[in-house]
């Protein structure tokens, strides 16, 4: 009986001794906090996944990461509309200069791609922005 006292003690004190999911999740999220601010969104988010297959029952680092999750992802959606409008307007002005009608109607073919990719990207930053509570985007 004396020697299973000694086990439970021993077991209580190694538990006792353990970080906490909380705590373990909250090192992780800090350096998810600095892939943030370096601007590495696709890593950011990378990273959150990874936290929250580890540390499922972190709930309010989760939560944290949770916010985290969503200004990265605005990011990379705005980045992507900069991007996407630059090069529509890249190809509008491709088209009035085309020199035969293939070239032209080859161009028209990527300015409507262009074009369903920006208008679905603009949604997808709605879409984050409504998540976030917002009502008008910033």
């Amino acid at each position: 009986m004396k020697n299973y006292a000694y086990i439970l003690l021993a077991l209580m004190v190694l538990t006792a001794c353990q970080k906490s999911e909380n705590e373990q999740a909250a090192a992780m999220l800090s350096q998810i906090q600095t892939l943030y601010g370096e601007a590495r969104y696709a890593e950011t988010l990378d990273s959150i996944e990874s936290l929250r297959m580890k540390f499922p029952k972190a709930i309010e680092t989760r939560k944290q990461a949770l916010r985290i999750w969503q200004e990265a992802s605005l990011k990379m959606a705005q980045d992507d509309v900069q991007q996407t409008d630059s090069a529509l307007q890249a190809t509008l002005l491709q088209i009035d200069q085309a020199k035969t009608l293939l070239e032209a109607n080859m161009l028209r073919q990527k300015r409507d791609s262009l074009r369903a990719r920006f208008e679905a990207m603009c949604g997808v930053v709605r879409m984050i922005h409504m998540r976030q509570g917002n009502s008008q985007p910033q």
